[in-house]
């Protein structure tokens, strides 16, 4: 069966990715620089940054035909480091949905900073999907900043598959009342990966809402930190904020620092944070070994229901079951040759 997108232009390396839906536009951007203009029947439009990186823009009150997907790829053309600045421009009104994936093409030693800024105009609706699925050499790192107005609404998934240091740092502003900041996010790591995540989650007026679930599971001897504050300002009455963070440790020398805060100022406000390491419940594992399930597949059950209600938070359910074929396949080893191949097939 082939794939039918609206939009996929050639690259000339070899490249295969079951991610998009049939609706989805692509958009490659090699080495940070974006290789073709895009624009949809909506008018959303994808164009090159100043110097590199993209900028979407969502034009006001348009709801977005299907959505776009970005591929950003680093290959061996440019193996130097790679900084982009990207924006993601929503229109007062709008909806829209967007994909973005990071990929390596070759074992170069990669490093590669991405700063993406989203400005969301007052009543705009975004889903945004980030899936990180880079070799063992690389080294991403993703500073994130959300500005959000009045009535509007923002939803980051971020999905880490694979990569040897992958950070993704969030800076969100709820600067209008009624806004609405939805941060969800999955991490797998394993031999000697490492995979920080930060979030600074800034309330600054009465009546917003913010979530946080943040979910990891951790192999050999890898290591993970996630440090989540959520700041509620001193007029920043009526806020709902609420933030967690859990960790799943298959080995003994596998690591996770996790340092969740609250900082508030306001006195009318219901806010929870909270943490958790542990391992694999073995009396959940002796109760499907003993319903004839054998030991590795009750194992990747149970870590496939352990991250299952961060992937339901994605909206799109056809994209939903990719990923999570994606995940199911990382957990069962099956990008265990990532470490001899530059590929990282999705």
């Amino acid at each position: 069966m082939v794939l039918k997108v609206k939009y996929a232009p050639e690259i000339p390396e070899v490249f295969k990715c079951r991610v998009p839906l049939e609706d989805t536009g692509q958009v490659y951007l090699m080495n940070g620089i974006l290789r073709e203009p895009y624009k949809d029947s909506s008018g959303v439009e994808i164009l090159s940054g100043e110097e590199s990186g993209f900028v979407i823009n969502v034009p006001e009150g348009i709801s977005q035909d299907g959505s776009a997907q970005l591929i950003s790829i680093r290959d061996s053309e440019n193996s130097t480091p790679v900084s982009m600045k990207n924006e993601i421009r929503l229109g007062a009104g709008s909806s829209s949905s967007f994909l973005i994936c990071t990929h390596t093409l070759t074992l170069d030693q990669f490093v590669t900073e991405s700063a993406i800024n989203i400005e969301a105009a007052e009543n705009s609706s975004s889903h945004i999907v980030v899936m990180q699925n880079e070799h063992n050499l690389s080294s991403h790192k993703i500073n994130f900043t959300i500005n959000l107005q009045k009535g509007s609404f923002v939803r980051v998934n971020i999905v880490t598959l694979h990569g040897a240091l992958l950070e993704n740092n969030i800076e969100a502003y709820l600067k209008g009342e009624g806004a609405l900041c939805e941060l969800n996010g999955i991490y797998l790591a394993d031999g000697k990966q490492q995979i920080n995540t930060k979030v600074n989650m800034n309330h600054l007026v009465p009546h917003c809402n913010s979530s946080q679930l943040f979910k990891g599971i951790l192999d050999n001897e890898a290591k993970a930190s996630f440090v989540g504050r959520i700041i509620v300002a001193k007029d920043a009455q009526k806020t709902e904020a609420y933030q967690s963070n859990h960790n799943l440790l298959l080995s003994r020398k596998a690591k996770v620092y996790a340092q969740p805060q609250l900082e508030i100022y306001a006195d009318d406000v219901k806010c929870s944070h909270g943490a958790t390491s542990g391992r694999l419940d073995q009396n959940a594992l002796f109760y499907m070994r003993s319903r004839g399930i054998g030991a590795s597949e009750a194992k990747l059950l149970q870590q496939i229901a352990f991250v299952y209600d961060v992937l339901e938070k994605i909206d799109n359910k056809e994209l939903r079951d990719r990923l999570q074929d994606m995940v199911e396949s990382r957990l069962r080893g099956e990008f265990s040759h990532c470490a001899n191949c530059s590929m990282n097939c999705c």
